[in-house]
């Protein structure tokens, strides 16, 4: 199990990361990429604790997702099932396994305020936060995919499953969206990564 960690985890975080996965009886599988998620917690019906974190992730993102699902489990032993699944006792738990972890041996210094940051109120995805998931995606390959921040206004773009939207207005937070072949409003996160379609 030391090998297949040391691929996916910063060094100075397999050991750690190993003693959670011992301690807490999970059993963790490295799938390939979801879109819709980065990882999940499962409990199976025998009473054994799945995780599943995707391959593709880079060290640092994976090494967050993972304590992010460990979490989970955590919390919904300590306080319970009827819990909300990102609530206050989550946090709590999430903030208190990632603690170790923030440290200059572990992540860049160029990462570390932006996850000190992120982590006095950790959000539900590393990706509702998107000054993390910019710092992150620094460390992932290159790819032909921009943030919807990125893009001008008016352009037209494509998401993961091929739908073809047109990039309007920012309100508040998030970007308004018009998909070209319904006319329907979407709002997507400016973090959303999409490929930009020449006109």
């Amino acid at each position: 199990m030391t090998e297949i960690l040391a691929k996916y985890l910063p060094e100075r975080a397999v050991v750690p990361c190993l003693e959670l996965i011992k301690v807490n009886g999970v059993h963790l599988k490295v799938v390939n990429e979801r879109v819709t998620r980065h990882g999940d917690y499962r409990r199976l019906p025998d009473g054994r604790h799945q995780i599943t974190v995707n391959a593709n992730l880079n060290k640092y993102r994976f090494l967050i997702t993972l304590v992010h699902e460990i979490a989970h489990l955590v919390a919904f032993e300590k306080y319970g099932r009827t819990i909300k699944p990102h609530g206050r006792e989550w946090k709590f738990v999430f903030q208190q396994l990632m603690l170790p972890f923030i440290r200059p041996e572990v992540f860049p210094s160029s990462l570390l305020p932006v996850i000190a940051a992120h982590f006095r109120n950790p959000k539900a995805s590393s990706d509702t936060d998107a000054r993390l998931s910019v710092a992150l995606k620094a460390f992932d390959p290159e790819n032909d995919k921009n943030y919807i921040f990125e893009i001008p206004h008016g352009s037209l773009f494509r998401i993961y499953n091929g739908r073809v939207f047109k990039k309007g207005e920012k309100r508040i937070k998030r970007f308004e969206c018009i998909e070209v072949s319904s006319g329907r409003v979407y709002l997507f996160q400016p973090n959303a990564e999409v490929e930009l379609l020449s006109d």
